[in-house]
């Protein structure tokens, strides 16, 4: 009888969370927002509608990336703050909470923006940085967090799943910003 070598898988190096700074809105160029979209939701009377899509959506282009870092820094130089997932030295997913607490008890705070790059998805790193965000938002006094989430199945499922609800009354400021996103609050 010959002896085998058991050969372990190669093992992945671990994802990094940490706080991210001012500094670290250079970063975001690494994230790979690209995605297939099936379908996309509405909410018309309370109740979602999905519709089919099938399209791609692509990565930011050049404009888009500005913009975004530039919310990045607004948001952080005004008192918000920020997580990132990192690999090695590549930013591979993050998450910026709001300064500003919202509803009529001024006990939730935004999630302003949020994104996984495409070929790190479904590998719990969304989920992990909703529980640092969670814990940063609690730590501010937050009973909830309040999610615009774009209108893909993909991202509306994710909230989903970790107990966000749609929005009894959607924030006007939020709204007014994102009209096509569906509206969630998910308590902490």
């Amino acid at each position: 009888m010959t002896a085998t070598k058991n050969k372990a898988a190669p093992q992945r190096p671990a994802i990094v969370f940490r706080k991210m700074n001012l500094d670290d809105a250079e970063h975001l160029a690494h994230i790979d927002r690209s995605e297939r979209i099936e379908q996309t939701c509405r909410v018309e009377n309370g109740q979602e509608i999905w519709t089919e899509a099938g399209h791609e959506c692509p990565t930011w282009d050049v404009r888009q990336l500005e913009e975004l870092q530039l919310r990045f820094r607004s948001e952080l130089e005004q008192g918000g703050a920020a997580v990132g997932a990192y690999d090695g030295d590549r930013l591979v997913g993050f998450g910026l909470l709001a300064h500003r607490l919202l509803g009529p008890q001024r006990d939730t705070l935004p999630i302003d923006l949020m994104y996984v790059s495409r070929s790190y998805r479904r590998r719990g790193i969304g989920t992990r940085l909703m529980q640092l965000l969670s814990r940063e938002a609690l730590l501010r006094g937050a009973k909830a967090l309040y999610i615009s989430s774009t209108e893909s199945n993909s991202a509306v499922r994710f909230y989903r799943s970790l107990g966000s609800e749609n929005a009894a009354e959607p924030d006007a400021d939020m709204l007014a910003k994102e009209p096509l996103d569906i509206h969630m609050v998910r308590p902490i």
